[in-house]
């Protein structure tokens, strides 16, 4: 896939003319163009040259995009600028023609005596500065004659038209003058449009750079993740700690982190301890302990600790490098619901030429005087905003995406983040995804054999595999000293297990419903299989030779916040079927235990794209995986997630990515997916309904009726104002979950007494403390029970203590804007904040708790 930035594009007509003409290449299979980013993302095997060129045949710019977003940031910027400088120009003309037009024709203002009085020579003074503002404005002249002569008029041809409609019939007027009585010269004075015409480009211009500053706030996730990485590196030197620019180290460089600094590539520790904040790449923000042999990324921060890390990835390489690049590459493509919009735009100015032209017939078929015809048909000319149009979807998109990676949830494409948005059903892998993904073998069974000599066969078989499980075998056997036998023949089954000789007899380690096809099963081997299954392990059956000699039981811890996810899910209306290839009876016990109330077990990698498919008449499907066979799954859904520890194959497969191995990251996605679906739709529904109305109110349609009229300064002004207000609706999801965790509730939360939390509640709001299933609500005492979660009313407390996990702080200046905002809620006695541990201690009264949060919240950091 080839991206270039696009220049000259003023609306959306402009970005469907270029995608028109480079999808009619013979070689291009797609085509997507950003209106907000000018950013055109092309796939095929045409050249580069032959899509630059279409584009420029098109009537517009093109560029290969390179690697690095200065060149387009210092490019916008050049941009705001000779856009400021031209609208501070015209505004000082704009005045000076107002004070003519407005000020001495219509109230008498005082004019000096060669003017007052001389209706020629006024006229000609209005033209002439009314001329200077159009040159000065004289991109939308240029832009709109070159869409006119490519066969595409756009944006700036509705507003060059209106604008130079108004100069010309009122030049026509000024150049009557001289032949006509003065008192005829003086009403031909009056009815100038000069002022019109310099206003409309004024305020579009005015528009235009608003919505510039705004569309400059969409992209400020890349900014600040690009701002994040150091510009300079302490590296060893001969010995010696030298300073360098971060883009001049090479892999292999050892790099220097002390207290406080960022990490400027991607590294391993080879000195050192210290914790390590990678709230930058993956939104949590608990610190990681980091030692010597642990991975350490560019764009983190390092704690109070020492470290030497060996730089391993460098430059364009680095994980926060493929973040923004994700980000990027999901702002640039296009969501299937902008389809609506695309044709609209493809037909929009086109159509909006035709009703200006029947307006002014129609109004001079009716009797009206000529210039009051042609104001109405000016108006419906600079009224009409296919900007609105064009920006509806990618503002929303950009900034999701934005805030998505923030969040450490990366959308790979505008369709991803649209499709998480209308997900009805969340399927959800078990290892890895449910669990932790790191079993440990918690029983060992034999028939027949000893512990030791089971355990130096099952670690010799495993030793090659490089399946979870097979990492638990190992351990155990490495843990034991077990020996290693060399193992021959070695042949894995998806789904079931594997085999080798060992000894020169075969060896089968396999789940029971494979092994039970390979081996006698004695109704010893299937009553410890229930049990172990019933305990919800996962069950190693080891068979030789036709002969079971024994079992191993591994246990998978379930995520601490599995249960917490999965009633979010169910709570946003989610369908939630766990799939998994363990057997039936330990894949109900963990999903008992998280609250999942489907299971579809024993499935091979195939067996789970075919459940998908199944699942799909209930509505689009969210896959969540981790591993490699759950690869053929993420991609058969609508939506596939995969989890930041999963593997490269399930991560290349997937949609979206979780930087962070947390589940709440998931329901976290589907309210974002929701938040930036329904933004989409609110932008399309005022861009359609702006034009539906506005145009023919400016055409006169209610003239008679209602007695409303608009007049073509009044419609730039209101052209100018609907891009911007879509952008500015847009912006709004920069603060998407602030009031969610204020908000947060699964099922029925506590009450302010502690009183009827329902079964599904998980959230005590009295402190924010969790009610699980044997935990008391610590803020006062009243214990929540595993069947009811009803709190005992009978224990208070005046005073109490309560901790706080809080998100976003990054420094001592963060410490100290979280106490004071503490601090200052009456009823708190002491705060004590450290954005180290992300955790506020207060000590308050009870029913000041809730205002803690409020305030936590209002200074800009999430209670978590």
């Amino acid at each position: 896939m080839k991206t270039f930035i696009v220049t000259g594009m003023s609306c959306a007509a402009c970005s469907a003319r270029v995608e028109r003409a480079v999808s009619a290449l013979p070689a291009v299979n797609g085509c997507s163009v950003n209106l907000l980013s000018g950013i055109m993302t092309v796939s095929g095997d045409a050249t580069s040259e032959e899509i630059i060129s279409a584009v420029r045949a098109a009537g517009y710019g093109a560029k290969e995009k390179g690697k690095s977003l200065d060149d387009a940031n210092n490019s916008l910027q050049k941009s705001r600028k000779i856009m400021a400088f031209r609208l501070c120009s015209s505004i000082s003309i704009l005045i000076i023609i107002m004070y003519i037009s407005m000020g001495h024709v219509m109230l008498g203002a005082p004019l000096p005596t060669f003017l007052s009085g001389n209706s020629f020579a006024l006229g000609i003074l209005e033209m002439a500065l009314s001329l200077a503002v159009m040159v000065i404005n004289g991109r939308f002249f240029v832009s709109g004659a070159k869409g006119v002569l490519h066969g595409a008029p756009n944006m700036d041809t509705l507003v060059a038209l209106g604008s130079g409609a108004s100069f010309v019939y009122s030049a026509v007027l000024v150049f009557k003058m001289p032949y006509v009585s003065a008192a005829t010269a003086a009403g031909y004075l009056h009815g100038l449009y000069f002022e019109s015409a310099a206003m409309i480009v004024t305020l579009i211009t005015v528009g235009k750079l608003l919505e510039a500053r705004a569309k400059g706030k969409t992209t400020s996730a890349i900014k600040e993740l690009v701002s994040l990485s150091p510009r300079t590196a302490i590296v060893l030197r001969g010995g010696k700690e030298v300073s360098i620019p971060a883009e001049e180290l090479s892999v292999g460089d050892v790099f220097i982190l002390k207290p406080g600094s960022s990490v400027p590539a991607d590294g391993v520790v080879v000195e050192g301890e210290s914790q390590l904040s990678e709230a930058a790449l993956t939104g949590e923000f608990m610190p990681k302990d980091k030692r010597p042999g642990d991975t350490v990324l560019a764009a983190t921060v390092n704690g109070s600790g020492y470290l030497r890390c060996e730089a391993t990835r460098v430059g364009e390489d680095t994980a926060i490098s493929a973040v923004i690049r994700l980000v990027e590459e999901a702002s640039a493509t296009k969501a299937p619901i902008a389809r609506i919009a695309d044709k609209v735009a493809g037909i929009f100015v086109p159509a909006v030429l035709c009703v200006a032209v029947v307006t002014l017939g129609i109004w001079l078929l009716c009797g009206a005087e000529f210039g009051y015809a042609l104001g109405r048909a000016i108006s419906v000319l600079v009224i009409s905003c296919p900007c609105a149009l064009g920006l509806a979807t990618p503002v929303a998109i950009t900034v999701g995406a934005g805030v998505g990676a923030r969040r450490g949830i990366l959308f790979k494409s505008a369709e991803a983040l649209e499709l998480v948005g209308r997900g009805r059903v969340v399927t959800l892998d078990k290892t890895g995804t449910v669990t932790e993904g790191k079993p440990v073998i918690s029983d060992v069974i034999t028939y027949g054999v000893s512990r030791e000599e089971l355990i130096s066969l099952a670690y010799s078989a495993e030793a090659r595999s490089e399946h979870p499980l097979a990492g638990a075998v190992v351990a155990l056997g490495e843990a034991c000293g077990a020996t290693l036998y060399d193992a021959e023949g070695f042949a894995a089954t998806a789904g079931a297990g594997i085999s080798c000789k060992i000894l020169g007899e075969e060896l089968v380690l396999a789940s029971f419903g494979y092994a039970e096809g390979q081996a006698l099963v004695s109704d010893e081997v299937r009553e410890d299989y229930l049990r172990l299954s019933a305990e919800g392990k996962t069950v190693i059956c080891v068979a030789r030779g036709g002969v079971f000699i024994g079992m191993l039981g591994a246990e998978d811890k379930i995520r601490s916040e599995a249960k917490e996810a999965i009633l979010e899910l169910y709570a946003l209306g989610m369908r939630v079927v766990m799939l998994t290839g363990d057997n039936k009876r330990c894949a109900e016990t963990v999903a008992a235990r998280v609250g999942i109330d489907e299971v579809i077990s024993e499935l091979l990698p195939s067996g789970k794209a075919d459940a998908i498919s199944r699942l799909s008449g209930e509505g689009k499907v969210i896959m969540v995986g981790d591993g490699i066979n759950d690869a053929p799954s993420l991609a058969a859904a609508d939506v596939g997630i995969a989890v930041g520890g999963g593997t490269d194959i399930a991560i290349d497969a997937a949609d979206a990515v979780i930087m962070r191995s947390n589940l709440l990251a998931i329901p976290e996605a589907v309210r974002l997916g929701r938040a930036v679906l329904r933004n989409i739709k609110e932008n399309l529904f005022w861009a359609f309904i702006y034009n539906i109305v506005a145009i023919p109110v400016a055409a006169g349609a209610f003239a008679y009726l209602l007695g409303w009229e608009m007049s073509p300064m009044l419609g730039a002004l209101a052209m100018s104002l609907s891009s911007f207000s879509v952008v500015m609706n847009a912006l709004r999801l920069n603060f998407f979950g602030r009031a969610h965790r204020a908000e947060r509730k699964a099922g029925e939360a506590c009450s302010d007494n502690g009183k009827n939390c329902s079964a599904g509640s998980t959230d005590c709001l009295v402190g924010g403390a969790a009610c699980s299933e044997s935990e008391a609500c610590s803020v006062n005492g009243k214990a929540c029970s595993a069947e009811n979660k009803d709190n005992n009313s009978d224990y208070e407390v005046e005073n109490m203590k309560f901790t706080l996990e809080i998100e976003g702080m990054m420094c001592p200046h963060c410490e100290a804007r979280v106490k004071a905002a503490i601090e200052a809620c009456p009823g708190v006695l002491s705060a004590e904040v450290s954005h180290k541990s992300g955790e506020a201690v207060v000590e308050a009264s009870a029913e000041c708790s809730e205002a803690v949060r409020a305030a936590v919240l209002a200074a800009g950091y999430e209670v978590k």
